[in-house]
């Protein structure tokens, strides 16, 4: 049995805490070490919790990455705690309990694997969407792979990744954070898993029911080629995600929502710029996934 210690980030809105009790319950009826956990209640008070599980209360909502790297700064700088840290969706729910273990396995069996994106399958039905395979080849669910991102709410990261290249971009609040941080993670050298045998149960949702999602899609992918492309892609990057939108022909409002946020990305400060190598370009494209789409 592998020692490596496990921790879990888990941010709330308090607005769940039934659907968050029963994830911290499976949470801790993993096989292997105890896991510790840190629940970051965002701009929200944190429900009641079982004793053990620590807790963080931020008095105004950070977004998505900003919540997170509150939660792994409660590990220590860069989750120094732990060697590697679980973050879970506050509905999501572990329904076998060797996940952990088979992320320590994982990590044990491959120094240079980095992040472990979960499958997420539906409670009800068993299925997985095709946005939640992260890969272009997304037909089948049930085979594992390499990959070139991850899913935000269903993984596992290597704390050394977080020391080496630093956390989420705080800036982003919602949506391609996780691409951020992975395409900084494999430029520095690591490899990305998508393991379909460690699953997350979550229901099936759909991404717009957020109010600010095509405002911050359209944002966010500028500041993520803005910060992470060398020059000549950037314009292709952002070139075919404005096609693509196009071609989905999404309503007035949506379409409207979009393009102010994809002028913002361009208006606006996207953090520091550090442009992947070349060599990493390369190694996303033989991954399948070339950083123009």
């Amino acid at each position: 049995m592998s020692s490596m210690k496990l921790g879990a980030v888990i941010i709330t809105m308090g607005n769940r805490p039934d659907e968050l009790r029963a994830l911290l319950d499976s949470v801790a009826a993993q096989d292997g070490d105890r896991i510790e956990v840190v629940v970051v209640g965002n701009g929200a008070p944190v429900p009641e919790v079982p004793p053990g599980v620590r807790t963080v209360e931020l008095p105004e909502n950070l977004g998505i990455p900003g919540g997170r790297n509150v939660g792994i700064e409660a590990f220590g700088p860069s989750g120094a705690e732990v060697d590697a840290l679980l973050f879970l969706d506050d509905d999501g729910l572990l329904p076998n309990t060797d996940t952990a273990e088979l992320c320590r396995q994982a990590f044990d069996a491959d120094p240079k694997l980095g992040i472990i994106t979960f499958r997420i399958a539906d409670p009800e039905t068993g299925a997985t969407q095709r946005r939640h395979v992260p890969r272009l080849r997304a037909s089948d669910p049930m085979r594992s792979s390499r990959v070139t991102t991850f899913l935000g709410g269903a993984n596992a990261v290597r704390t050394q990744v977080i020391a080496e290249v630093g956390g989420l971009p705080d800036a982003f609040f919602y949506a391609h954070e996780e691409t951020d941080l992975a395409w900084r993670a494999l430029d520095a050298g690591w490899m990305i898993d998508y393991r379909a045998d460690m699953v997350l149960n979550h229901p099936t949702t759909a991404p717009s029911r957020h109010a600010v999602y095509h405002r911050m899609v359209a944002r966010n992918r500028v500041w993520l080629a803005r910060r992470n492309l060398p020059a000549p892609l950037v314009p292709v990057y952002v070139g075919v995600w404005l096609l693509l939108t196009l071609v989905r022909r999404p309503s007035g409002p949506a379409l409207k929502a979009w393009f102010g946020g994809f002028r913002e990305g361009w208006t606006t400060p996207c953090g520091p710029r550090r442009p992947m190598r070349w060599r990493t370009v390369w190694r996303l494209t033989r991954l399948g996934r070339p950083p123009v789409i």
